[in-house]
């Protein structure tokens, strides 16, 4: 039986367990992927956006959001804010079980890595530089461009002149890629508080070999940016009256 909270839960499993993967992948000692750099992790992550989006419609949710941020942004959008709460609490289900996947599927290879931040990266994000109104002005700069060209992509004057609907995701995950080579530098572009929350706890609460401290001085951040850019975004879409 598909439900919308069902397609949240199960998309933002499937993007977490492809997205987190991919960084694993990179970074673990030992991976076969080892040291394939940052065009692996953004192409990586794109597609992972692409699949996740996919697994969330086919299982109930025509929203696919993955991501609070985004339900937030088109909240603000349409005045309506029934179900921020509900696919909140799917979304980060949904990205806890993922991240548990990630150490699963690497699991030889945390005993094998002996850098504590490298394990955490596989989980979530850390600034390349540590500045707190910098990496929060990131998060936020780089989550409304996310959210107002999702916007965008699925409006109807797009619709009326662009590319079928069955585009869609395909289109939501070169955006992701873009963002990521563009502005995801500073702050590893967490862009989505599920995807960096909930793999956080998860860190924080799994046995894995040799890991350190799950950086929670820092977590604040990549949960109240993408917040604070969605909700922007979906001011900006609201008075556009892009729909």
């Amino acid at each position: 039986m598909t439900s919308s909270l069902l397609g949240e839960f199960l998309g933002t499993l499937v993007l977490i367990l492809l997205g987190d993967g991919v960084v694993a992948a990179v970074l673990l000692k030992r991976s076969k992927a080892e040291g394939g750099g940052w065009i692996v992790i953004t192409a990586g992550w794109a597609l992972a956006v692409m699949a996740g989006v996919f697994t969330a419609i086919a299982c109930g949710s025509s929203d696919a959001h993955l991501n609070p941020a985004v339900t937030i942004g088109f909240a603000v959008r349409d005045g309506d804010f029934t179900k921020f709460g509900p696919y909140l609490v799917a979304q980060m289900l949904g990205a806890i079980a993922g991240a548990a996947l990630v150490w699963l599927q690497y699991f030889p290879h945390w005993k094998e890595t002996p850098d504590e931040s490298r394990k955490l990266a596989c989980f979530c994000t850390a600034p390349a530089i540590r500045a707190s109104i910098s990496n929060l002005l990131s998060e936020i700069i780089a989550t409304f461009v996310l959210v107002f060209v999702v916007g965008a992509i699925f409006s109807k004057r797009v619709a009326a002149t662009g590319p079928a609907a069955g585009l869609g995701p395909y289109l939501v995950g070169s955006l992701v890629w873009g963002i990521g080579l563009s502005l995801g530098g500073p702050t590893g572009y967490a862009i989505n508080p599920a995807r960096d929350l909930g793999p956080r706890v998860a860190h924080s609460i799994l046995p894995i070999a040799g890991k350190g401290g799950s950086d929670w001085g820092y977590a604040p951040i990549p949960v109240a940016g993408p917040l604070i850019g969605g909700v922007l975004a979906g001011l900006l879409l609201r008075a556009l009256a892009v729909s």
